[in-house]
């Protein structure tokens, strides 16, 4: 298995390897603090190569899904998040795209009531901070730092959800957006770039609705952000299928 070139849109063997590990752990049935296959095993299960599956488990170890015991092996991690502590949370699938969309729906309804409570609720200094936030994204659009609009993208959401006075729409809020980082780190990369340009807009008209304290407009603005993030997810998806459809078999 050969890693390829991003812009042809090929994926590189350790994102692949990565997907296929975590479908293995729903197919074995583990469960958080279970041990898993040593990385041999897990090589000769998915054909690929041991260094392959080490890269892919460094990716599912920075994402909290896989940990790495010295001497002892691979465990299913232990998720201390929300919605990891139900049944379905510690199995969602970053590349599912019936996943994907749940979740989209679930962010969606998040979104629009962390902006119509904000709206009603705000206090001076958490509108200076949505505002700042908003700006810190726009920074980031304008000199082409991702990481710098994903920092401001985060700091946007987190703050409203903050407004809101919420405390589990805080959490929850923070789950999904989690959850959706994973989407983006495996598979499903440069999402952001399509859609930077109206998602900075799209903070702007947020921002200014919950400062004039109108809740619906608010509500609203934060359906069309995620309606609109949602179809660049899907544009990004259907890139990739195409592209899968026309790469030749492993090497």
């Amino acid at each position: 298995m050969t890693d390829t070139p991003r812009e042809s849109g090929y994926r590189p063997g350790y994102e692949v390897a990565a997907e296929q590990v975590l479908e293995l752990i729903v197919r074995l049935g583990l469960r958080p603090g279970d041990r898993m296959p040593t990385e041999n095993e897990l090589a000769r299960q998915l054909g690929t190569s041991r260094t392959v599956v080490r890269e892919a488990v460094k990716i599912l170890s920075a994402l909290g899904r896989v940990r790495a015991q010295k001497g002892r092996g691979l465990y299913v991690a232990d998720d201390e998040g929300m919605f990891g502590t139900g049944r379905w949370g510690s199995f969602f699938l970053p590349t599912d795209l019936d996943h994907v969309y749940m979740l989209f729906e679930f962010r969606r309804a998040q979104e629009m009531e962390t902006s119509r409570l904000a709206a009603h609720r705000a206090t001076p200094a958490e509108l200076r901070a949505i505002e700042e936030a908003a700006g810190v994204c726009r920074r980031g659009f304008e000199t082409g730092r991702e990481d710098l609009f994903n920092e401001g993208d985060d700091a946007f959401h987190t703050a409203i959800a903050t407004a809101s006075h919420n405390m589990f729409l805080q959490v929850a809020v923070r789950e999904a957006r989690r959850l959706q980082a994973q989407s983006s780190l495996i598979g499903l990369h440069g999402s952001v770039g399509g859609h930077a340009a109206k998602a900075v807009e799209e903070h702007d008209a947020i921002h200014q609705a919950i400062r004039a304290g109108d809740p619906e407009a608010a509500a609203q603005a934060a359906a069309t952000h995620i309606d609109n993030t949602l179809d660049d997810y899907r544009r990004e998806i259907q890139q990739r299928l195409f592209f899968s459809s026309h790469r030749p078999g492993p090497s």
